[in-house]
């Protein structure tokens, strides 16, 4: 919450566009590390033996370990984009260009806010998301972490 507000406090100083994307069905992009095998799912294996189960390759919504492949998931492709991960939050990831220019950008389970100074850099990393994993592109920031955000002439405003 606290990288939160500081995200949106640099993005208003320095007058930086504050972009928004949900990835959809964040979780089924997750990568499994060990193997996990679930019963056969009802009407599906009517034509199976009695003791069939099925491997699973990918991560479901209702397994404890999908948030985490999701995560790590999410963590490689930024780290390969040139993004770095923060140590005090690790949500936070930040990419210097060699313009001298700053992009950042801060995940919540499958909502992303992206500011920065180099938009340049910002589109293109709203052509790679969506190379990777699918994703909504919701335009102006106006909702995160339970915070409304309302932009005018003045600045932004938010309100919890």
């Amino acid at each position: 919450m606290n990288t939160a507000r500081v995200i949106l406090s640099l993005a208003a100083n320095y007058n930086w566009y504050l972009h928004q994307f949900d990835v959809k069905n964040a979780f089924l992009h997750g990568e499994l590390e060990e193997e996990i095998y679930m019963n056969v799912p009802p009407r599906y294996g009517e034509h199976t033996t009695v003791n069939t189960v099925c491997k699973l390759k990918k991560a479901l919504y209702g397994l404890k370990q999908s948030p985490h492949a999701w995560f790590g998931r999410f963590t490689k492709v930024m780290v390969g984009l040139g993004f770095e991960q923060s140590q005090g939050d690790h949500t936070l990831f930040i990419k210097h260009s060699e313009t001298g220019g700053v992009t950042v950008l801060l995940v919540y389970v499958d909502d992303i806010i992206v500011t920065g100074d180099d938009e340049e850099e910002q589109k293109l990393f709203g052509q790679h998301l969506a190379k990777e994993f699918e994703i909504k592109t919701l335009g102006k920031l106006k909702y995160f972490l339970e915070i409304g955000v309302a932009h005018s002439m003045k600045g932004i405003f938010i309100s919890q």
